[in-house]
Formats: C-alpha cells, sequence, structure tokens
C-alpha cells in the first residue's frame, strides 16, 4: 500500500513541477512581450500586473510547497534538535510533522472555500476597461496546501521512506 502512495504521491508532485514550470515560463513569457511592446510600441499588454499578481504569483507561491515538504524544508527545529538524544529527536520530528499536516489542512480548508465561493460568484476585475477573470486563481492555494498537507501527513506515517 504505501508504494501505492507513494506513486500518486510522485504523479502529484510531477504535476504540480509541470504546473509550476508553466507558470514561470508564462509569466517570463508574458512580461518580456509586455515591456517589449511597451518600448516598441508604446502600447502594454492590457492587465498585465493584474494577471502576474493573480496568477503567476500565487502559482509560484503555493504550488511548490508538496515538493519542498517531501524534502523535510519548510519547518525544522534546528536551534535544540542537534542537542536532543535520538529518540527525543523522533518524536519532535513527528510533533513538528504532525503539526504541519494539520496547518497545510486547515488552510487548505479555509482556502478551497474561499475558491468555492469566488467560483460560484465568478469573481473577476475590472482594469482599463478590461475584465480579468479571477476565480480560476483562488484555486491554486487549496491545490498547493492540499497536496503540500497530504505530503506532510505521508512522511509522518512513513518517515524513513521519505526521500532526502
Amino acid at each position: 500500500m504505501p508504494h501505492l502512495i507513494r506513486r500518486l504521491q510522485s504523479g502529484l508532485l510531477a504535476l504540480l513541477t509541470l504546473l509550476g514550470a508553466l507558470a514561470v515560463l508564462a509569466l517570463l513569457i508574458h512580461v518580456s512581450a509586455d515591456v517589449a511592446m511597451r518600448s516598441l510600441r508604446g502600447t502594454p499588454i492590457p492587465a498585465t500586473y493584474e494577471i502576474v499578481t493573480h496568477y503567476y504569483m500565487v502559482g509560484l507561491a503555493f504550488l511548490p510547497l508538496a515538493w519542498v515538504e517531501t524534502r523535510g524544508g519548510m519547518v525544522r527545529i534546528d536551534v535544540i534538535h542537534g542537542l536532543m538524544p535520538a529518540g527525543v529527536r523522533r518524536v519532535s520530528d513527528l510533533g513538528v510533522t504532525l503539526i504541519s499536516a494539520l496547518v497545510y489542512g486547515a488552510l487548505a480548508w479555509v482556502t478551497l472555500r474561499t475558491a468555492l465561493t469566488n467560483t460560484a460568484n465568478g469573481s473577476f476585475i475590472m482594469t482599463n476597461n478590461v475584465r480579468v477573470v479571477t476565480w480560476p486563481a483562488f484555486w491554486l492555494p487549496p491545490l498547493g496546501l492540499g497536496i503540500a498537507a497530504l505530503v506532510t501527513a505521508l512522511r509522518a506515517l512513513w518517515p524513513e521512506e521519505t526521500p532526502a
């Protein structure tokens, strides 16, 4: 069973990696095109700032969380960790991992509720007479946080199998 779960985790992380890479690439192309259009034609691409802040930056902030958690790189207690006996370190690591999973899960739940509300309302912003639909961007935080909660919970269940 853990092998199947680890394969599912790897697939989800690959999806998030792909989405993150696409966000970086889209950000690069979009901002470069905006600068080029502004410089060459004197007309920037409408709503670039809004798209960057509502889509690209949100994706770049939340999608990598699960990948970082697979490496145990987010929450660590390093100040006194080295001074603890091995058994106490394991208990401390487990406690931090469980608390992290709970926090990620709670944040995923709250952001999911926000995403559902914004989707139902069809949220958008208007900028320079351009309507920018924003409700899809509200799904990025619960996606990233939810998978981070899952990865962290799996690390709590099977700590020896966590990739280094």
